[in-house]
């Protein structure tokens, strides 16, 4: 036995040294990119997780792209993305009915029903422990985003850092016609829907062999809000949702029986009666609506840049500048300030969440925190120095005309990875600005927009008197609240089941006003009224009205 002695003392040495290696090495790797993650594997070993979002795309895996290739270096991770095909409520319920989820969650305007149903894990000890960068960019919002609970269950995409930089150009809603239209009548200045109406009426009575569509409107389920918000517009409201909001009392009104909503279906009730309105934009499903805004032959719509880009990212490849799209403040009448320009805002019914079947939480949260890196976010949004930017002796960022050529290229977008990282994950908000000064967003930079302009561009700018294309739109007035329709809405609660409810009757009544006979149109709107007015709309502005209150108390600091 004395023999053995040695050998046991040897060991037991080794064992020693074994295990206190390994905590040097996890307490020198604390928060770093080697850290040892939940379930024991280095988070260098390759991993992949599990992505949905709640919006329609093409389905990839991030590591197929150039960013996602250099993250996965960074720290082995690359998510398999799946986006939504069908109707984001039947999508996201069948998930909740089977408490079975992807690891990482952008639900859209389904995430309340996510966090009702306690399908996101709390990330407030994860930011603590794990996450230095999220702490540092969303630490400023952290009374907006924390739940009833206290709990942090998702990081929304709109945290601005730094110094705001307004857009240049047209990023938000807009009437948008085709430039040659204007081209044809010499740059008519146009300011009310009738003008901008009037000005389609005369192209197409001039043009009736090209069978050209007027006016088409989006309508599908998960977007319906493209149609039902212009009158808002229309009145001089920014998008704050179902409401408009009184800039004295702060009080909100759902304009959904308002003479500002009948006086919209009305105008287009009367374009199709002309044979002007696109009827298929009732049944037509998203591709195809975006289908024919790049076929060149529509006119006019009303949308939000952000909703059809890649059909005018396709014009603007295809080089014929005449079908290309020009965005208009328009508004009823001459009177009305437009306010389509967006207030810096902080949008916290939005976002990105760990879900409970996520296995490992620790590795994802660090993958975050290391995209929120100020070199990661460069990359995210500008690429790679020298391929899709440069920087200039005083340290400004730009892109030559061939690298703002490659980089609007859907193609390229997509290859890269701007198209999958630019948005939908932790990230500077829009508005937000580098530590060099330079813009977080590319598109945003005044050297680019300026360089990124068109022959084309160039000429509409100086038709009507302008260096960009938002100075044709007034400023923004300060909105603290702003957007209310960023303001969470239990579920099942009675101001939620209102908001179902006319979501419904919507539906099933503004088609039939629209596509209805003219003289059948004052009965249908008469007994959507008497229908709209059995809902308990008071419930609804009463629980709006009272939120914007508190949102204005927190971000005034009360």
């Amino acid at each position: 036995m004395a023999k053995r002695k040695p050998l046991i003392v040897i060991l037991a040495v080794i064992m020693m040294v074994s295990i206190l290696g390994a905590c040097a090495k996890n307490n020198n790797n604390a928060g770093g990119s080697n850290d040892i993650s939940a379930n024991g594997a280095d988070s260098q070993d390759k991993v992949t997780f599990t992505y949905f979002n709640a919006n329609a795309g093409k389905d990839i895996n991030t590591n197929e792209t150039t960013i996602g290739k250099i993250l996965e270096e960074q720290t082995g991770v690359n998510f398999k993305i799946e986006h939504l095909v069908g109707d984001a409520n039947t999508k996201i319920g069948t998930m909740i009915a089977g408490n079975e989820y992807p690891d990482v969650l952008v639900p859209e305007g389904t995430i309340d029903k996510i966090v009702d149903a306690g399908a996101f894990i709390p990330l407030n000890d994860l930011i603590e422990e794990h996450a230095p960068n999220i702490k540092r960019v969303y630490e400023p919002y952290y009374n907006l985003m924390k739940a009833e609970d206290g709990n942090i269950y998702f990081l929304p995409l709109s945290a601005v850092i730094g110094e705001f930089i307004p857009a240049p150009n047209i990023e938000q809603g807009a009437f948008w016609v085709q430039r040659r239209v204007l081209k044809e009548y010499n740059y008519p200045k146009i300011k009310t829907l009738d003008e901008y109406l009037d000005l389609i009426r005369k192209y197409v009575a001039d043009h009736p062999e090209e069978d050209l569509t007027g006016f088409l409107s989006l309508t599908t389920q998960d977007k319906f809000f493209a149609f039902t918000n212009a009158p808002m517009h229309l009145a001089g409201y920014p998008n704050d949702g179902g409401v408009i909001i009184d800039m004295e009392t702060h009080e909100a009104l759902d304009y959904g029986d308002e003479e500002m909503t009948k006086r919209w279906l009305k105008t287009l009730n009367g374009l199709n009666a002309e044979g002007l309105f696109d009827k298929s934009s009732f049944v037509d499903n998203y591709d195809q609506y975006l289908a024919k805004i790049a076929s060149g032959k529509v006119l006019g719509f009303f949308d939000y840049r952000w909703q059809v880009g890649q059909s005018l990212n396709n014009l603007r490849e295809a080089g014929n500048d005449d079908l290309d799209y020009m965005p208009l403040p328009i508004v009823f009448d001459e009177n009305i300030t437009d306010q389509y320009l967006e207030p810096p805002s902080f949008v916290n019914n939005r976002g990105i969440g760990i879900t409970v079947s996520a296995e490992d939480p620790v590795r994802i949260i660090k993958f975050f925190n290391t995209l929120l890196e100020e070199e990661n976010q460069i990359l995210s949004n500008w690429g790679l120095e020298g391929e899709t930017y440069e920087v200039d002796e005083n340290g400004r960022f730009y892109r030559t005309p061939e690298q703002i050529k490659k980089t609007e290229s859907e193609e390229f977008r997509e290859s890269f990875g701007f198209k999958y990282f630019e948005y939908n994950w932790p990230r500077y908000g829009n508005g937000s600005t580098l530590e060099s000064g330079n813009s977080h967003a590319a598109n945003r930079q005044p050297e680019v927009a300026q360089a990124s302009y068109s022959d084309g561009d160039r000429k509409l700018l100086e038709a009507y008197g302008v260096q960009t294309f938002s100075q044709l739109f007034a400023a923004p007035l300060d909105r603290p609240w702003y957007p209310a329709w960023s303001i969470p809405i239990e579920q099942g609660s009675p101001a939620q089941i209102f908001t179902q409810k006319k979501s419904d009757l919507q539906r099933e009544y503004f088609p039939k006003m629209v596509l209805a006979p003219a003289n059948d149109f004052e009965a249908l709107w008469e007994e959507y009224y008497e229908e709209f007015n059995k809902l308990d709309v008071e419930v609804y502005e009463d629980t709006i009205t009272e939120e914007v209150k508190k949102k204005i108390e927190l971000v005034q600091g009360k």
